[in-house]
């Protein structure tokens, strides 16, 4: 979130994302204007140097410094402020190469929102055209419980060997389904990685807040060429029809937010 806000207007600038000026020609603007945002005001174009930053006008009462922080914790407000977000840049991303800025991304006026185009041109324009053609794919990938050690005969024993000898087998299960569960995100991965350009590692969620069963071994974004995103689908469907394989869900195409910077696969 980056604010730059002034309440002498009443109105201060959301920004959802950024194109280069030639990708979304007038008609392609007014289709994103006519998606309900975040306050259901008319998004338009600020343009500056060949590139648009698509803002849209909304109350400083909501969106200044203050009152933007007590809304942030407000799940009903955040909710609905990001299905609004993800409206506007979901439909530019249909025409066009987007850059989607982070929720809540809010400037003073339009000063501001052409200075951050200029400040940011070089790596702007060199993003969009590394990104130009290429969509995200969401996966996730579940490694179902696995069955603890068989049962000892002897587990009526109380005898410290017998205690030792099931701590030992408990152990040994539990590194099992470790190496288990690494081995099939390392695989699954490489697959994938192999048809993508690049990859995004997420954290993996966590099981008691997922409502699934297993682990959550991988958590990943790729970003894939449009002419190669069936390929993508085929080799995602493959790994997810693997007789006693991991849960694999596929999610996308989406704008590229993971890939708005650079990193490491």
């Amino acid at each position: 979130m980056r604010t730059d806000t002034d309440t002498t207007t009443g109105m201060l600038l959301y920004a959802y994302a950024v194109a280069r000026d030639a990708d979304l020609p007038a008609a392609g603007l007014t289709a994103v204007a006519e998606v309900e945002g975040v306050t259901g005001r008319p998004v338009r174009a600020v343009r500056e140097r060949g590139l648009m930053a698509l803002v849209e006008a909304v109350p400083a009462t909501e969106f200044d410094e203050a009152p933007l922080r007590e809304h942030l914790e407000d799940l009903a407000w955040l909710e609905r402020v990001a299905r609004g977000h993800q409206r506007v840049v979901d439909a530019a991303t249909a025409l066009a190469c987007v850059l989607p800025l982070r929720l809540a991304t809010v400037y003073r006026d339009e000063a501001g929102v052409r200075r951050m185009l200029t400040a940011g041109h070089e790596e702007l324009t060199t993003t969009l055209g590394r990104l130009d053609g290429r969509d995200e794919w969401a996966v996730k990938v579940w490694v179902p419980p696995r069955p603890g050690p068989e049962p000892d005969p002897a587990a009526g024993d109380r005898s410290g060997r017998a205690y030792l000898a099931r701590r030992g087998a408990e152990a040994r299960a539990r590194e099992e389904a470790r190496r288990h569960a690494d081995e099939t995100a390392d695989s699954v991965h490489s697959t994938l990685l192999a048809l993508a350009e690049e990859a995004r590692l997420h954290p993996t969620r966590d099981t008691r807040l997922s409502g699934r069963p297993g682990r959550n071994v991988l958590n990943a974004a790729y970003l894939v060429r449009r002419e190669r995103s069936d390929r993508f689908r085929s080799a995602v469907g493959t790994l997810a029809d693997r007789p006693d394989g991991p849960l694999v869900e596929l999610s996308g195409p989406w704008a590229p937010y993971s890939f708005v910077t650079r990193g490491t696969p």
